[in-house]
């Protein structure tokens, strides 16, 4: 099957569910995978690296998990922050409905919703995100990665932040230049295994 295949909308592959027990962030959370999904049977290392490097958010504001894949990234935001608004998108459904189900049995509240209906929803309201955590999908090309980033930063707040993980062998240095050059205030926070955590401002 090809690296690609979490990119689609609908995977071709039929689900195949399993249960892993995972600690994000400090939290022991019982979670449901499937195949079709980022990292389908695993906490990503890339994640791991964002999720240990990423100061605690806000306690109150509307945060963004992008690239959501089963919601490890949703799932720590909630746990730091119950009293947020989480938000949490992927163009997979299988990825939003994992999510969603894997918040719930944590009892946490995550709205988990298809990319092009949440940046249209998001656009027509004029609401903004106070942070975005984000592992995002680098294996969809420069020009693809370029186009996400220029939808979904642009919706940060004047004081937002969005938090990358990037690795460094799959362009995070490019990256960090293109960011800059399109005028974002965008620095390197960490580098741990390979991966480079980058935090990104107006």
């Amino acid at each position: 099957m090809s690296e690609q295949h979490y990119f689609s909308a609908v995977p071709a592959a039929p689900a195949q569910e399993r249960t892993h027990r995972f600690t994000i962030r400090g939290v022991e959370h019982t979670v449901t995978t499937a195949s079709g999904v980022f990292s389908s049977d695993r906490l990503d290392k890339g994640t791991q690296v964002l999720l240990g490097h990423v100061p605690d958010p806000p306690r109150t504001g509307t945060f963004l998990d992008l690239g959501c894949g089963w919601g490890p990234i949703a799932l720590a935001l909630a746990d730091a922050a119950p009293t947020a608004t989480i938000l949490a998108t992927d163009v997979n459904e299988r990825s939003l409905d994992l999510t969603r189900r894997n918040a719930a049995a944590a009892g946490r509240t995550v709205r988990a919703v298809e990319a092009a209906a949440l940046l249209a929803e998001l656009r027509d309201s004029g609401a903004r995100l106070d942070l975005i955590w984000s592992n995002p999908p680098m294996r969809i090309g420069k020009t693809a990665l370029h186009e996400l980033l220029e939808s979904w930063l642009p919706l940060l707040a004047d004081n937002g932040e969005g938090w990358l993980v990037v690795h460094k062998n799959l362009g995070a240095d490019s990256l960090t230049s293109w960011l800059a050059e399109g005028g974002w205030d965008v620095s390197r926070r960490a580098s741990s295994k390979g991966f480079r955590v980058l935090r990104v401002r107006h």
